[in-house]
């Protein structure tokens, strides 16, 4: 198979636990690139959690907020944001158990607190500056993905709550707040119909919980050799770890490098 375009996560596939780009994963990416292949960024983070990733690999098209927010060469495509009722019913919820949360739209974010120590830990790990602070953003604005803040102990609390919403953990204090039936595959199955290419044209790379859909949507789907355990079952090959030079060694066994 001829792979026309390659999908590619951030944290723990193109960044390693250091929030750095591997140098080899840079120089992998522009290989690919030299050799007409489109690379997309497919992410969880909202655009303005990535730009300077993006700019580094010169990289122009996204699939962001977990599928939610597509941008092909500065074009975008796709918008999916979360319907204005479910939020408020998702806010008054996470309200009365005392949970802090932020609104992601696509261009801004902003939380309903300045410091709670659960929301600064989880941002700051993303190396990105913080939110504001408006509580009502979510109320005027598109919201295409939540953070939620609470601890693996009190995911419960939101079983079924909001059944039109699905949660994702991606920090030890906090989850993605998502529409039900939304993913990455969403995004990308968008960005491949705007395109022309077929889904088995398409490659994918990923590490984390959220990359389920994303890999079984295409051609070809890689799971880092650091991913989690529950990901890597949906994947049809697991490279190396991505500071042990996986993206290129994916990208080798897909025949689209050297």
């Amino acid at each position: 198979m001829t792979y026309k375009i390659a999908f590619f996560d951030i944290d723990g596939t193109l960044l390693d636990e250091e929030k750095q780009i591997p140098q080899d994963t840079i120089e992998a990416i522009r290989e690919l690139q030299a050799n007409g292949v489109e690379a997309v960024i497919a992410t969880g983070r909202a655009p303005y959690f990535f730009a300077p990733i993006a700019e580094k690999l010169g990289i122009d098209s996204y699939v962001s907020l977990n599928g939610a927010y597509v941008q092909y060469k500065g074009k975008p495509i796709y918008k999916r944001p979360i319907p204005r009722a479910s939020l408020e019913s998702f806010v008054s919820h996470a309200d009365k158990h005392g949970h802090k949360l932020v609104f992601e739209g696509h261009a801004a974010f902003y939380a309903n607190t300045e410091d709670h120590p659960h929301m600064l830990d989880s941002v700051k790990s993303l190396r990105v500056d913080l939110p504001g602070y408006d509580p009502d953003f979510w109320k005027s604005e598109d919201v295409y993905q939540v953070f939620l803040h609470c601890t693996e102990e009190e995911e419960h609390l939101y079983e079924g709550a909001v059944p039109e919403l699905r949660l994702i953990r991606w920090h030890k204090t906090a989850m993605d707040v998502l529409n039900s039936d939304g993913s990455k595959a969403l995004g990308i199955e968008a960005l491949l119909k705007e395109l022309g290419i077929a889904s088995e044209e398409a490659i994918a790379f990923g590490d984390g919980l959220n990359d389920k859909e994303m890999l079984e949507a295409v051609g070809l789907g890689v799971a880092m050799g650091n991913s989690h355990e529950e990901l890597k079952p949906f994947a049809n090959y697991i490279t190396t770890h991505v500071s042990e030079g996986g993206i290129r060694n994916g990208l080798r066994y897909a025949g689209l490098i050297k």
